[in-house]
């Protein structure tokens, strides 16, 4: 190859690097072009925005904003680690919340159609009503008194107490009021042939003697206690 030869391989590889450089100029040119019209509205758009915050926005703000932040960067730290744990903790919990959170609001929207909530806003506006009528003293007052209604509750719900009020209370049922009529001395001393009238007048002679205890004291240790025992011999009938 003489030289003639190389220097034409070199003025074509040479015309070749122009041309790829031209190109890229070209591209470079258009690219310019193209971004020059955004930079330019962004540029304003910038210029604009910090001119509201100018009165605000001070340099030395900066300056302490990044010593404050190289001052704290182990609680930055610890933050992050606790923020991962936090994440972390959230993630093992998820199937947990999905299973019982659905079970939450099945719960809560039986309860709604049990009507507890109602309940509970109707006793609530009860509270408000007992507020607005009484003091704090006097709701002090009835609460103490409702622990000595308490302590009567508890006594009466002892065996025999119960069944003498269950007893009690079947008797208006059984008792025929339109058959009632006045009756003198002498219609008392007739009706005490009757052996229901006898019993009853027992059962009226031991609440009787049951009453004196309402006086607070207690029989004499020597005073024997009288029991009325129902005659159940039947009167001769007419």
């Amino acid at each position: 190859m003489n030289n003639e030869q190389r220097i034409a391989e070199q003025l074509d590889h040479l015309g070749h690097e122009i041309v790829f450089l031209t190109d890229s100029a070209r591209s470079l040119r258009e690219l310019r072009d193209d971004v020059a019209p955004r930079v330019n509205e962004a540029v304003k758009i910038l210029i604009a925005e910090l001119a509201k915050i100018e009165s605000d926005f001070q340099l030395e703000d900066v300056l302490d904003l990044v010593k404050n932040l190289m001052r704290n960067i182990r609680n930055l730290t610890w933050s992050v680690d606790q923020l991962k744990n936090l994440i972390d903790f959230l993630r093992t919990i998820e199937p947990l919340l999905k299973s019982s959170v659905p079970q939450a609001i099945h719960f809560l929207d039986g309860l709604e159609q049990k009507g507890i909530f109602r309940i509970g806003a109707a006793m609530l506006g009860a509270m408000q009503k007992i507020a607005e009528m009484y003091s704090p003293e006097d709701i002090e007052q009835i609460a103490e008194s409702m622990v000595h209604l308490a302590g009567i509750v508890r006594k009466l719900t002892a065996p025999e107490p119960l069944e003498l009020l269950s007893r009690l209370a079947d008797v208006p049922a059984r008792v025929d009021l339109s058959q009632a009529r006045a009756v003198g001395p002498f219609g008392m001393i007739f009706a005490l042939r009757d052996p229901q009238v006898k019993q009853g007048m027992g059962i009226v002679l031991e609440l009787t003697k049951g009453l004196a205890l309402a006086r607070g004291e207690e029989p004499a240790a020597g005073q024997a206690a009288t029991t009325f025992e129902p005659d159940t011999e039947e009167a001769p009938q007419d």
